[in-house]
């Protein structure tokens, strides 16, 4: 009997434990169009092919690489598009990692000038004279 429940599809609990996700965030993802939206069974529960958790598998380890959900669902219909070449693909990769190039430069540049800011800072005295504060407050002030 499981196994004609297997051959019928999978239900969202099911998914979700599979791919490691919640259910809300398989839910989410059917919302913004990363994964198609089920038949429903008579009972009106959801019936997911296999290939979702597989689908959703490919989401998270985007995810873990940096690629925003836009940017995912953009691979995701590179494979599908007729014409498109591995090149297309190498190419989003690249700019993914220019990208990840410029925010470790921003958050050296940020690292950098906290140490500066804390390097300046005793540690010992009353909030209100703390130079780290009166710094931020003048930056803010520029």
């Amino acid at each position: 009997m499981k196994s004609e429940i297997r051959i019928q599809g999978m239900t969202i609990g099911e998914v979700a434990r599979r791919s490691g996700f919640g259910i809300e965030t398989v839910r989410f993802y059917e919302r913004n169009g990363l994964i198609q939206e089920p038949p429903r069974r008579a009972s009106g529960y959801r019936q997911y092919p296999e290939e979702v958790v597989s689908r959703l598998r490919f989401i998270k380890r985007a995810k873990e690489l940096g690629f925003s959900l836009k940017e995912i669902k953009e691979l995701l219909s590179l494979r599908i598009q007729p014409g498109t070449t591995c090149a297309d693909v190498k190419k989003r990769a690249e700019v993914k990692i220019a990208d990840i190039d410029e925010k470790i430069q921003s958050l050296l540049r940020m690292k950098s000038a906290l140490a500066k800011l804390t390097a300046g800072c005793s540690g010992e005295g009353p909030a209100r004279e703390c130079p780290i504060l009166e710094a931020l407050e003048t930056e803010q002030q520029e």
